[in-house]
């Protein structure tokens, strides 16, 4: 699965992330929890949520709507699962 959702339990910008892509009509993602990962925490610490494109290693930060993903997966080359 090319796309990632990275971000923690209890976090209520990726609450709203995850409805941006539900908006953005993604049909297939990872949800990655950094909380418990010494490295993830380390990269994204700070930056969740993020959404990755482990095809092309391109990432998304928030703030982002459903706009700027479908800009973001033409651009990353990197097309939802279907």
């Amino acid at each position: 699965m090319p796309l990632i959702l990275y971000q923690r339990d209890d976090c209520h910008l990726c609450d709203l992330a995850l409805d941006v892509l539900a908006a953005a009509r993604v049909p297939e993602f990872e949800s990655v929890f950094i909380d418990d990962d010494a490295g993830l925490e380390a990269r994204y610490g700070s930056r969740v949520p993020v959404l990755l494109c482990s095809d092309t290693g391109a990432e998304l930060e928030w703030p982002f709507d459903a706009g700027r993903v479908g800009i973001f997966l033409g651009q990353a080359t990197c097309p939802p699962a279907q």
